[in-house]
């Protein structure tokens, strides 16, 4: 999230903006409804126009889950590079990103098209919650346990894809958890127990758990061998796949990240696998723990795994 404006007394009721690097922007309307705003667009990470735009909009969507809110409307987000880009391609991309807004009851109201080098697409998205059910990412406690809701793997397998040298059913096994809503964002909104909340995208798993620890001001224990990973993608980035923004990750979280001695490098690499449209992180005490495994596995949420704990101390992230 860029910089911008902090809740303060020139702003009251905002009360989300970009102080923690959270997942939307919260603004309270009245005592019991606030609106929750996101953006997000990009490039094609897929080939084929239709796929895309069902991703990109799952992504965007997603932040309004993240943020235990429900999504009422969304604006599109199109950039075309004029005369390059065939209409029936262009049309196939709105109709991906139409068919995922009409799956998560939103309607696409409107937006906006530019005259872009390369195809871009997304969507402003738009929530309604309860002020008191807002989950941020900077509200866990000592003591909580750390869930994923999805495995890890997406950027893996995009750079397999982009050498020709992803399989169909692997290309099957991504496009389906890329797409796949976060709707369980709004049943952990009604937990008490859960305490924070966000979506693992471009920053990878290291990067976003450090975010709410950084919030939070605490440590995570995070245990690898509990961390879900598509299994096509693990094939995959131990034969050495991965992409360069895993790297630029890895080099701005290091600081504040131990990890075991004589570890494979493949390991590190997928905990900074920037993901789009990635799974739910939530932190929740150990007693709500179960009901949250509990509400990904009845919305199909397979991978959901516990991963971790978190504790009193500074600032950063334990791997064993």
């Amino acid at each position: 999230m860029l910089a911008g404006t902090a809740p303060g007394k020139a702003w009251p009721n905002l009360l989300v903006g970009h102080e923690t690097s959270d997942d939307a922007a919260v603004y309270r309307l009245s005592d019991t409804q606030a609106l929750v705003a996101t953006t997000d667009f990009f490039a094609p990470i897929v080939d084929d126009p239709y796929d895309f735009g069902r991703i990109a909009a799952t992504n965007a969507i997603s932040d309004i889950y993240a943020m235990g809110a429900r999504p009422i409307m969304a604006l599109a987000l199109l950039g075309v590079p004029l005369g390059k880009l065939p209409t029936s391609a262009v049309q196939r991309i709105v109709a991906g990103g139409r068919d995922v807004c009409e799956q998560a009851g939103v309607p696409i109201a409107g937006g906006h098209s530019i005259d872009s080098p390369e195809p871009l697409y997304g969507l402003v998205a738009l929530g309604l919650i309860d002020p008191a059910k807002v989950k941020r990412n900077d509200r866990a406690r000592s003591g909580d346990v750390l869930i994923l809701g999805k495995g890890l793997g997406i950027g893996v397998m995009g750079a397999a894809l982009k050498k020709g040298e992803l399989k169909e059913k692997a290309y099957r096994q991504m496009l389906e958890s890329a797409t796949q809503l976060n709707t369980p964002g709004l049943r952990l909104a009604e937990m008490e127990g859960v305490h924070a909340l966000t979506d693992v995208t471009g920053y990878g798993l290291l990067g976003h758990l450090l975010e709410i620890c950084r919030g939070s001001k605490l440590q995570a224990r995070l245990e690898f061998d509990r961390v879900p990973i598509l299994s096509a993608a693990r094939q995959l980035v131990e034969a050495g796949y991965a992409t360069g923004a895993s790297d630029r990750n890895w080099a701005s979280c290091q600081e504040a990240v131990q990890l075991p001695g004589e570890w494979p490098v493949w390991r590190r690499k997928i905990l900074t696998d920037p993901q789009t449209s990635g799974g739910l992180l939530v932190a929740c005490d150990a007693g709500t723990a179960p009901a949250v495994l509990d509400v990904f596995k009845q919305e199909g949420f397979g991978h959901a795994a516990q991963i971790g704990t978190l504790r009193a101390g500074a600032p950063c992230i334990v791997v064993t």
